[in-house]
């Protein structure tokens, strides 16, 4: 799932040699890339210094749970610890219920992808200047990006934002639907006054746009129970992809709770393509999400993740330009090894 259209190597850098080995390559390389726990890299002794010296140019990138620095610097921290650092639980949740843990991991994801554009940035800047560059970059900290919506609501750090569940508004909240089912479930998003008049008038309700309990903002707050039982009576009798469709044609944000069964069968993925095939040497043929950019000039298939070790031959071989005696040498050693084809 995380590593299509990757070699993978297996290189044992506690071995001098395989250090050594590392080493040697480098110059080979534009950019290296480490998320080791905190002091691995300095018992390793590959820190950017080190590099430096054999590769002025590289880009050396660093991603660290709570950075480099710092009192909290020597903690180890996996996605959710950095969420929960970075105040993803706290807005997570029922107003009157325990902070929850959130669904997606965009703690290493979402880490991930800053760094490949810090990264991007740094490439560019090289090809400017000839000159390379450390970047650092801590998941908790990266994480409180993804909170700026409520972090503006704590009036610059003077109270915390606090839970709303489903949402607090009505017109911006989650409403059942037919089928029973855990997901059957549809997502409105009205956040405009036109947007609310076109839910009134969507769900069959035209009168509810005069109605002085319903015209302002504020008041569809004070009246939210009121309101909910007018929006929730009208899906409650659709399926979530009707209530969706008559909802968006209509001009109203709304979209069907997919489950992640649902979008590897969605209609709409599989006809934009996202949806792949691909054959996998372990598993044979395996469906995988696509990758959202879409670029004209850059348009690439999918090739299913290798297995650990799969290239470590290969790859070393290439770069350093050895005989097979001298790669046969090297897994002999244990220094690189490789899993064998199928």
């Amino acid at each position: 799932v995380w590593n299509s259209n990757k070699r993978s190597i297996a290189l044992d850098l506690r071995n001098p040699e395989g250090r050594e080995l590392l080493l040697k390559m480098l110059p080979n390389y534009d950019v290296f890339i480490e998320n080791y726990g905190p002091g691995v890299i300095e018992r390793l002794n590959i820190g950017y210094d080190v590099m430096r010296e054999i590769h002025p140019e590289i880009i050396y990138a660093r991603i660290k749970g709570f950075g480099v620095d710092g009192p909290w610097s020597h903690y180890k921290c996996y996605d959710m610890v950095g969420q929960a650092a970075a105040g993803a639980f706290s807005i997570t949740g029922e107003p009157d219920g325990p902070p929850m843990r959130p669904g997606p991991t965009t703690g290493d994801a979402g880490t991930g992808v800053q760094m490949a554009l810090a990264i991007s940035a740094a490439y560019v800047q090289k090809l400017r200047t000839g000159k390379g560059q450390l970047i650092e970059l801590s998941m908790q900290e990266a994480m409180t990006y993804y909170l700026r919506t409520a972090t503006a609501s704590t009036h610059y750090g003077e109270q915390a934002t606090e839970r709303t569940g489903n949402g607090n508004l009505p017109t911006m909240s989650l409403y059942p639907c037919t089928g029973g089912g855990p997901n059957d479930y549809v997502f409105v998003m009205a956040v405009t006054p036109r947007m609310w008049e076109d839910l009134a008038r969507a769900i069959g309700k035209e009168e509810l746009i005069s109605d002085p309990r319903f015209v302002h903002q504020a008041d569809r707050l004070a009246n939210e129970q009121a309101l909910r039982a007018e929006i929730q009576a009208w899906t409650s009798v659709r399926n979530k992809y009707d209530a969706m469709r008559e909802l968006a044609e209509a001009g109203v944000p709304a979209s069907a709770v997919l489950d992640t069964k649902d979008l590897f069968h969605n209609p709409h993925l599989l006809e934009r393509g996202f949806v792949h095939t691909v054959e996998h040497e372990a598993r044979g043929p395996i469906k995988l999400l696509g990758w959202p950019a879409r670029m004209s000039e850059s348009s690439v298939a999918i090739k299913a993740a290798p297995r650990l070790g799969r290239h470590s031959a290969e790859v070393v071989a290439e770069d350093l330009h050895l005989s097979d005696s001298e790669i046969n040498k090297l897994l002999d050693a244990g220094i690189i090894s490789q899993a064998d084809p199928l």
